[in-house]
């Protein structure tokens, strides 16, 4: 039961409120790093380089920023935001929280499965090779859901912490066990 599992997060979606309304066509308008087409989507998509991520800003104030790979890196990312709208003359007057809503994270388990008999000994299990090559296995009592392969890897979505992240590896390992796959 010692075999090394490794988990990295890949991405991390959290959402923020800045607290006030933000103009988005001053925004889409003055800053090149922005798309905006409210035809399309109310949003204005906004690109940072450092942090590399992604944040979609409404008008209302709210933020959903994507692709961070750390709590600090979100941090980061907001902060950016922030100068960005000061640029243009727009201040926030609020330290805004972010909220994380889902972490994907990959990994590998150390050791091959057998995913047609996975899909048959787990619950909560979708396995159509013909379509995907992975193995959906939604962990009972938990909002993580993984994907398996026959060679380890893994990947996970769902989580909104590391705690409940490596939690959920940790039960999926066990469950694993339990059905004698490690």
């Amino acid at each position: 039961m010692t075999k090394k599992v490794e988990i990295k997060i890949q991405n991390i979606v959290a959402t923020t409120d800045l607290g006030q309304p933000i103009p988005l066509v001053k925004l889409a308008e003055t800053l090149q790093n922005t798309e905006y087409n409210p035809e399309q989507f109310p949003g204005l998509v906004m690109r940072i380089k450092e942090p590399k991520t992604s944040a979609l800003i409404f008008s209302s104030g709210k933020v959903v920023c994507t692709g961070a790979k750390s709590m600090p890196k979100v941090k980061e990312a907001i902060q950016n935001i922030i100068k960005n709208l000061e640029a243009i003359k727009i201040k926030i007057t609020i330290d805004p929280e972010a909220k994380v809503q889902n972490m994907v994270a990959s990994g590998s388990i150390g050791m091959d499965l057998n995913l047609n008999s996975l899909a048959i000994e787990l619950p909560n299990t979708e396995y159509e090779p013909e379509q995907f090559p992975g193995l959906v296995y939604k962990l009972d009592g938990t909002r993580a859901t993984f994907l398996l392969f026959s060679n380890g890897k893994i990947v996970c979505t769902g989580t909104r912490s590391e705690g409940k992240l490596h939690e959920a590896v940790d039960l999926l390992v066990d469950n694993l066990s339990k059905l004698g796959k490690k």
